[in-house]
């Protein structure tokens, strides 16, 4: 079965009630305890989007979203009542794409988790090809010269969004806002998944032909066959 939002957490009472919530308002949802509970749920499942605790009672919500990420490239949302800047700085690194506080306002959060699907399900095409780089939009898989590449939603996220606008300069500013949204960052980060990215589509990711740094403005995705 496909459900727009699957929610990790061991706090079964306040991911229930986050469940029923989503529900009410079109959100299709369901909740999962623990690692085990949401390995067995992906046997027979699929999920849109994902909201992971970082404590679970039979593992830590980093290492499960590391495994997640060798699989797919879902939006991950990690929520948790930690406030360590270290807790959110490793969350994003490994792939997830947010980080949400407990306690968390269910509108507020309901909000957000309508925001990503509707982002994510958006493509004004099914796919981008040019005969070395490929981008399935529905499927959300990227392939190098026929050989399937690992993204992390995010880095997804920024080389879509760089399709989509193909052969027009895009400020950092405007990638701050379309990419990150109301997610705090710098030129720093922006720098960081910039050179993720031409390392996992670039033949020669020194000498970039896909994303081409455009000094003092921003960047531009030229594509054409390598």
């Amino acid at each position: 079965m496909k459900y727009n939002c699957l929610i990790i957490d061991d706090e079964k009472i306040l991911a229930d009630s986050t469940a029923e919530y989503f529900n009410l308002f079109g959100v299709s949802t369901v909740a999962v305890y623990s690692v085990e509970e949401s390995r067995k749920f992906f046997k027979d499942n699929t999920a849109e989007l994902i909201l992971l605790d970082i404590n679970l009672g039979d593992g830590s919500g980093f290492d499960l979203c590391k495994g997640l990420r060798e699989k797919t490239n879902i939006p991950i949302l990690f929520i948790s009542a930690r406030t360590s800047d270290d807790d959110k700085i490793v969350a994003l690194n490994i792939g997830g794409d947010d980080y949400v506080q407990k306690p968390y306002s269910l509108g507020v959060l309901l909000a957000k988790v309508k925001a990503v699907l509707k982002r994510y399900g958006q493509a004004a095409t099914t796919e981008y090809t040019d005969g070395y780089l490929t981008v399935d939009f529905l499927s959300k898989q990227v392939k190098v010269n026929g050989t399937a590449v690992k993204l992390t939603a995010l880095e997804y996220r920024l080389l879509t969004y760089l399709i989509e606008h193909k052969d027009r300069v895009i400020s950092k500013k405007e990638l701050f806002e379309k990419v990150w949204e109301d997610r705090f960052t710098g030129d720093g980060t922006l720098n960081v998944h910039i050179r993720r990215l031409r390392e996992a589509i670039e033949s020669t990711p020194n000498e970039p032909k896909y994303i081409v740094t455009v000094w003092g403005d921003g960047y531009k995705f030229t594509g054409g066959k390598e």
